[in-house]
């Protein structure tokens, strides 16, 4: 039987820190533009956005959030995503510090209003579809692993029922919105990294699930499409 280590208090207040702090806040934190509004937005959503969507899972499956603050402990986890699940996380990390780069050295001309608006439209949604999938399925991990001492089963309900992966379409829509909102070109590129990771991370769980876990074979069949509806 394999050993799990405690959850050290000062690493989870620090990695909390770097998580709702430094990260959603680096483009103030690096241009020190107080008065910015936009990146004052972005650093709202993702900081409400984060500790409500843990506070409504929690509430609904209490042991999700001991599952997620544990995901790269467990010896199953699968070697693939040991590399591609932190490569996300940081990709996702990386576009607001690029954003607030760009700012700093004023790289990019920047984007019309209308650009601006229709990213809320885009981060709002991507936000919210993540939190209902996050609240949905009790097995929502942080790395991919069949979790058979916790019952893993297949989850169909919800936004499980439009998308195979709504969790991923939600992160997905959230971060291409946020280069437009911050005015950075240069913050396509790591859009366009976390793109193709979310593809093949989507792309190989489904591969996984099919073959692993009780009934989900047979969820594929109703329902089709893996991260974009109608589409793929």
């Amino acid at each position: 039987m394999s050993k799990q280590k405690i959850t050290n208090p000062v690493s989870l207040v620090i990695q909390l820190i770097i998580v709702l702090i430094i990260m959603p806040f680096s483009p103030i934190i690096l241009t020190l533009r107080w008065t910015w509004w936009e990146a004052w937005v972005y650093g709202g959503i993702y900081f409400f956005g984060f500790i409500v969507s843990r506070g409504l899972a929690a509430r609904k499956h209490p042991d999700i959030l001991k599952e997620r603050s544990e995901s790269f402990k467990h010896e199953n986890t699968k070697p693939w995503d040991k590399i591609l699940s932190p490569l996300l996380a940081i990709g996702s990390g990386i576009i607001p510090i690029i954003a607030g780069l760009d700012a700093l050295f004023t790289l990019s001309p920047g984007f019309h209003y209308i650009f601006k608006a229709a990213s809320i439209l885009l981060i709002l949604p991507g936000y919210a579809l993540g939190t209902y999938a996050l609240v949905e399925n009790r097995f929502f991990s942080g790395t991919v692993r069949i979790q058979s001492e916790r019952g893993h089963k297949t989850i169909s309900t919800g936004p499980y029922k439009w998308i195979r992966h709504p969790g991923y379409a939600g992160v997905l829509i959230s971060n291409i919105g946020v280069p437009f909102l911050l005015d950075s070109y240069w913050a396509l590129l790591p859009v366009l990294c976390v793109i193709v990771i979310t593809f093949i991370r989507t792309y190989l769980e489904d591969k996984t699930l099919q073959k692993e876990l009780t009934g989900y074979l047979e969820y594929t069949k109703k329902t089709r499409k893996r991260l974009i509806p109608f589409i793929w």
